[in-house]
């Protein structure tokens, strides 16, 4: 089956900023629940350390997105240097200060950040976690070729997929925000009204969760993304890992850094 370019509700320019945040930071409390990126995090410290950096630049954060939980692993205490600053083309400001408040690896930029024009004062490993879908295919390859001729390394997870196992678990998202909604600070009233008396909430997590399993891209479709893109000095890497409750496919690309002799 073909990927289908729908729109989701969340993803609009017209839906409302409140539903948006209300949005996103349900969908911050599934990424906590999950850890669904947990298994990738060795293959992504490795990438940002090859691309000789400690500093993150995560894209289409929403309300936090999965660095929120992964900057709690062990694994990311370790490396003492490393930074991650968030952002959005529609950010989440009160997310995103929560998310600073509980991590100091954690900080964020107020101003929207489109992916596809990056300002080039915000430097470091860029990092897209379930949203590369959102990106018709020619801006979606723009992203990795401007990561490339800027030299920086970038890293795109997706966990959405077209199959039975994937659109199932989609099924379960209403029951899981009814039962995480009361556990996201700060406590809303609002929140409370659109998640139970109005459920609009979760009818917008299931929807947008079904679109985007037909929307990301298929393994063949990344492929040709990457053709024009194998350069010498340009490592690129794709793949999946099935280690977790639903497989995560990723696409890695660093800088081949020179090696400097010392003498």
């Amino acid at each position: 089956m073909q990927r289908l370019d729908l729109r989701e509700i969340h993803d609009h320019p017209a839906c409302p900023n409140f539903l948006r945040d209300l949005v996103t930071d349900g969908l911050q409390s599934l990424w906590n629940f999950g850890n669904f990126y947990k298994p990738i995090l060795g293959r992504l410290l490795g990438s940002i350390n090859r691309a000789g950096t400690s500093k993150v630049l995560d894209l289409c954060s929403g309300g936090g997105g999965p660095w929120l939980r992964l900057a709690r692993e062990p694994a990311v205490k370790k490396v003492s240097a490393i930074s991650v600053r968030l952002t959005d083309k529609y950010p989440n400001l009160r997310a995103f200060q929560r998310a600073s408040a509980v991590s100091t690896l954690l900080s964020f930029e107020d101003r929207s950040t489109d992916a596809t024009m990056i300002p080039a004062d915000l430097e470091g490993f860029q990092t897209i976690f379930s949203s590369f879908h959102h990106f018709g295919s020619g801006q979606a390859k723009m992203i990795l070729e401007n990561a490339m001729k800027q030299r920086r390394g970038i890293a795109v997870f997706e966990v959405a997929r077209r199959s039975p196992r994937t659109l199932l678990a989609v099924c379960c998202i209403p029951a899981l925000t009814w039962l995480l909604a009361p556990t996201i600070r700060p406590f809303s009233w609002s929140r409370l009204l659109w998640t139970y008396l109005i459920p609009v909430v979760p009818f917008v997590l299931w929807y947008d969760g079904v679109i985007s399993c037909f929307r990301v891209y298929s393994t063949k479709e990344v492929e040709n993304m990457l053709q024009p893109l194998k350069r010498s000095g340009y490592q690129w890497h794709m793949g999946e890992d099935r280690s977790g409750f639903l497989p995560v496919s990723y696409v890695l690309g660093y800088p081949v850094l020179e090696s400097i002799d010392p003498a």
